[in-house]
Order: structure tokens, then C-alpha cells, then sequence
């Protein structure tokens, strides 16, 4: 499983749910959250074979934006 970490623009519950149905439809995400309070609007995102421009046209197709902060592999260290 891999997370890849985003700093998006989605500040708020409100935009949060126009996100939400983009991500869940995505079939190689398992899991994700973003973090609202974060001063980065912090997106995480779990899964296997993820593609990180793929995300981010995921979100861009919502209205918003994200850039790749960090991406972590299996055991744990950055890819």
C-alpha cells in the first residue's frame, strides 16, 4: 500500500463534499481524509498502484488544486 500526500485549496467542510464523490470513485483509493485545519489543506491518500497525476486531475475535475508533498511506500520510507 502506498499514501501520497497533497497540499490542495479545499478549505472547508463545504468544498470537502464536492470532493468527496471524485475520490470515492477512484478504484485504486482505499482510503482518504483531508485535512481542513491544516494551513497546507493536507489531502492523504491510501491505496495500491496509485498514480499522483491522476489525484491530481481528480481534483482539478472537482474545481480545486493539489501538489504532491510526499510519497510514502510500503514500508514506510519515501519513494
Amino acid at each position: 500500500m502506498e499514501i501520497i500526500k497533497f497540499k490542495t485549496n479545499v478549505e472547508s467542510q463545504e468544498a470537502l463534499s464536492k470532493v468527496a464523490p471524485y475520490l470515492d470513485k477512484e478504484e485504486s483509493i482505499s482510503k482518504w481524509s483531508i485535512d481542513t485545519e491544516s494551513t497546507d489543506k493536507i489531502l492523504s491518500v491510501s491505496g495500491t498502484n496509485l498514480d499522483a497525476q491522476t489525484i491530481k486531475q481528480i481534483i482539478k475535475q472537482a474545481g480545486f488544486r493539489a501538489e504532491i508533498k510526499r510519497v510514502i511506500g510500503l514500508s514506510g520510507g519515501d519513494l
